[in-house]
Formats: C-alpha cells, sequence, structure tokens
C-alpha cells in the first residue's frame, strides 16, 4: 500500500500557488511542516492526511476534485474501511507491506475528529494558493459534525477493579528458573504500565521521558516534560512511581540514578537504547492483548474481557485521570496534570456525580420491587 510520501505522480502546481509543491502529497507536507515542533500533532495530523489521500487515491481523484458530496462518502468510508484486508491491519513499521492506515472502523468522536483536521489543511491549502475552494464550508450541519464538545464523558478508560487485576496480573510472580530476558521483560511491563498509570503521560512523553526530567525540591520529586504543542509542565511523581523508576536504574547498571543521568526512562533489553513510540505502543498492546487471554483462559467475565482487547495505550492515560478524579484530586490540579489549556476539557474525566445521579435514580422504583435490593 503507497504512503502519502508517494502518493500520486507529478502535477502542475497551480498559477500564484505560494507552496513549493508538485503533486498534492508534496502540497500536504509543506502543511505538516507548520506543526513540526510538536512531534506528537504532527503524527496525529499526518496519518488523518494520509487517510484521505489513499481513499483519493483509491477513486483515482486529486484533493481539487474534493466536493462537497465526497465528505459524506469518506465520513461513511471512516466508519467502516472496505475492503477490510486492504485498509485495516494490526500496528506495523509504515514501510511494511503489511502495514494498513487504520486499525479498525473509527468511532464517532474519531470521525470528527478526522474532519476538524482535515477542514483545517483544506482552509490552509486554499490559502496557500494548491486549493480552490473548500467544500468543508457546504457542510450544512458544519457544526454538529466538527463539534468535540459533544463528547462530554471519557468512556475509553479501565474500571478501577479492571485496572487493579490488570496490575496484579503484571506483577504475577515469575516461574522459578526464569530466563534473565524474561525478568527484563517483566521489569519493565511494570515500569511502563506504572508510568503511564500514575503520572498520565501521551506516549510520545513517555518514550522521550529521561531520569535527568526528574528533578527533586524540598524531598519531593517532580517530573518536567514538554507536551504537546510545546507546553512545559512540572508533574508531582509519587513514591510509586519512583520505587520503580529505582528499581530500573538497579538494572541499567552503574551511575543509573534519577536526576542525574541522561539516559532514558524507558529502555530496550540492551538497558542503554531508549524504546520508541511506535515500539511503545506495540508493547502495551501485546500486554493488554496477553492479559486478555488469560482472562479469557481463567473464565473471567466477557465484557471485561472485550475491554482489554480493545484497549489502547491512550486508554492508560484515560484510566490515571479519571481514577484520580474518583480519589478526589482537584479539578485544577488535575488539569495541570493533564496539560489540559481548558478545564471543561479536564471535567470530562469527572464521572462522580454520573455515580450518584445513578445511585440515587435506583431508589426510583416498579410497584412490588421494594423488597428486594436495586442493582
Amino acid at each position: 500500500m503507497p504512503t502519502v510520501a508517494e502518493g500520486r505522480g507529478h502535477q502542475p502546481a497551480p498559477f500564484g500557488a505560494a507552496i513549493l509543491a508538485n503533486s498534492d502529497a508534496e502540497a500536504v507536507a509543506a502543511w505538516l511542516q507548520e506543526y513540526r515542533a510538536s512531534p506528537q500533532t504532527l503524527r496525529s495530523y499526518r496519518r488523518e492526511a494520509e487517510r484521505l489521500l489513499l481513499w483519493l487515491d483509491s477513486r483515482d481523484m486529486r484533493l481539487c476534485e474534493l466536493r462537497r458530496p465526497h465528505l459524506d462518502e469518506f465520513e461513511a468510508f471512516l466508519a467502516d474501511p472496505q475492503p477490510h484486508h486492504y485498509w485495516i491491519g494490526p500496528v506495523k513499521p509504515r514501510r511494511n507491506p503489511q502495514w494498513r492506515p487504520f486499525r479498525g472502523p473509527l468511532s464517532p468522536a474519531s470521525r470528527r475528529q478526522s474532519l476538524v483536521i482535515l477542514q483545517g489543511m483544506v482552509g490552509w491549502l486554499l490559502e496557500a494558493g494548491w486549493l480552490t475552494h473548500n467544500p468543508f464550508r457546504l457542510m450544512r450541519d458544519k457544526r454538529r459534525r466538527l463539534d468535540n464538545s459533544r463528547d462530554t464523558r471519557i468512556e475509553r478508560y479501565l474500571e478501577r477493579p479492571l485496572w487493579e487485576w490488570l496490575w496484579s496480573w503484571l506483577n504475577r510472580p515469575l516461574a522459578d528458573g526464569a530466563s534473565d530476558r524474561q525478568v527484563k521483560l517483566w521489569q519493565r511491563r511494570r515500569l511502563v504500565f506504572g508510568f503511564a498509570y500514575l503520572l498520565a503521560p501521551r506516549i510520545s512523553e513517555m518514550s522521550e521521558a529521561r531520569l535527568s526530567d526528574l528533578a527533586l525540591r524540598e524531598g519531593r520529586w517532580w517530573w518536567r516534560v514538554v507536551g504537546k504543542g510545546g507546553k512545559y509542565a512540572e508533574i508531582p511523581v509519587p513514591p510509586d512511581m519512583m520505587q520503580l523508576i529505582k528499581s530500573a536504574c538497579e538494572h541499567y547498571g552503574p551511575g543509573e540514578a534519577p536526576g542525574y543521568s541522561e539516559g532514558p526512562i524507558l529502555r530496550r533489553l540492551d538497558g542503554k537504547t531508549a524504546l520508541g513510540a511506535n515500539h511503545l505502543y506495540r508493547l502495551i498492546r501485546k500486554a493488554f492483548a496477553d492479559a486478555a487471554d488469560t482472562m479469557e483462559q481463567q473464565g473471567g467475565d466477557e465484557l471485561a474481557t472485550a475491554r482489554l482487547r480493545q484497549a489502547t495505550p491512550h486508554w492508560l492515560r484515560h484510566t490515571a485521570l479519571t481514577h484520580q478524579a474518583q480519589a478526589g484530586v482537584e479539578l485544577r490540579y488535575l488539569a495541570e496534570s493533564a496539560r489540559h489549556s481548558r478545564l471543561d476539557t479536564t471535567a470530562r474525566y469527572l464521572h462522580t456525580e454520573d455515580e450518584e445521579w445513578h445511585r440515587q435514580q435506583s431508589w426510583h422504583r416498579l410497584p412490588g420491587a421494594g423488597d428486594r435490593e436495586p442493582d
């Protein structure tokens, strides 16, 4: 399958275009360069642009041919990419022949987000003179389609009992005679999931984190991180996280210590090289899949097993923030931990009022049902 870098063949730039490009792929690459200072945003925007270009390529179309009806067709395609074998597949390196642009159909929220990103891209290309029209402007229900605020609650997280089971599974003792490699894999999994749960990082922030990013002030550890949009923050590091890091440093070798060493926090099995974001993504997904297999073999709850199979690394960030909110962490501190610029974004993690509402609603009974406890 081609990538956005390959795209369609040469085409002349429109007269008066303000960018140097000879194809849609090159024009889109020029737009993406505007986000080069924010690697996570760049990856996200590139993914959505690539999906649109590949879809257009499959229809033998160029961006300049995109019309209003095509947007409805593309949105339907995002909800059900077909043929399945051509568009959907497991995580693979981008140059692998088995790479596919989708892991599965996109949810309504993900489809809206895709349209938001592509609307911005088309608008930029219009301003750059590469395109002569913006079909998004003709969407009568654009506000409904492109308004992500309609999703008022975060649902992609592990509820506390399921997280507690997963953490217990991650900490299960190794068999006697376990190899050095098995011990390292066991320790690394615990560190990865502990990091994700205790500090609520994005996956790129995890892969880029270094021991020197940890700072000790007045007996308390802080994690210095530059996150999405280049936003700098200092996050309190709880004792449990410091214990995981110190245990890892014992295996990394002499001179490895939080606050001093320049080495990465998360490493490959050689104990030196940083874990890349793609490697880390695959590691977490495999752990979720292995955990789901174990739960299934043990005859566990089918819904819980299904959620483990569905979970992605970003679910761990949602889980961390949701559990912090449920534990009573104030909204202003939760927003700082999440590095959100708006409190209403953080408020999507607050499920406490929903739970209390549901509890009180259970008092509303049918006649004759008062002799048994509500569920």
